[in-house]
């Protein structure tokens, strides 16, 4: 018995033989499978702009804002559940770890340099996203030098919420005013 998958017998050969109801069977299956799919539809030069247009992505300075703007609340929060200033300060800092690279690769990615061809973008991609990574651990690495006394737990904790944006900037996606 042959069980090549590429080799099977054609819809119109199905049924002959002792494994046919098995094997009919098995293209039966494949038959609901695909008549489930919905139709494909090739999109005309209008169809694909209002697509594209429906699904308009948020700003990425948006994003840094809130990012920076929940940063201060963090930092706000951890000073006055502490009582100590280095708290609120090393809050801020780790705001600024998320932020500041954020704020970096949002600029490269927004110059018209980077739309310049598809090949352009996405190494242009690939080199601001290693700058954010490296701007991040540098960050990172200099913090106990540069915040005196820090306080990890709280820079830590504004680092996650900071981060956390980035999952909530993907609901805030919304059509755009021109799309019906």
């Amino acid at each position: 018995m042959n069980a090549d998958p590429v080799r099977e017998k054609p819809p119109s050969a199905a049924g002959g033989g002792a494994t046919g109801d098995a094997e009919s069977g098995a293209e039966d299956d494949d038959l609901e499978y695909g008549a489930r799919l919905p139709p494909h539809k090739m999109l005309n030069r209008e169809d694909a702009r209002a697509l594209v247009a429906r699904l308009r992505s948020v700003s990425p300075w948006v994003v840094i804002g809130v990012q920076a703007a929940l940063g201060v609340c963090v930092a706000l929060l951890a000073g006055a559940f502490t009582g100590r200033v280095d708290a609120a300060i090393s809050a801020l800092y780790g705001a600024a770890v998320v932020v500041v690279p954020g704020a970096l690769i949002a600029r490269g990615m927004t110059s018209p340099l980077t739309s310049v061809s598809p090949g352009v973008s996405a190494v242009s991609f690939m080199l601001w996203e290693l700058v954010k990574i490296g701007v991040s651990v540098g960050l990172l690495v200099l913090a106990p030098k540069l915040v005196q006394p820090l306080s990890w737990p709280a820079l830590l904790a504004a680092l996650v919420v900071c981060i956390q944006v980035y999952w909530l900037a993907l609901s805030w996606r919304r059509p755009s005013k021109n799309s019906h």
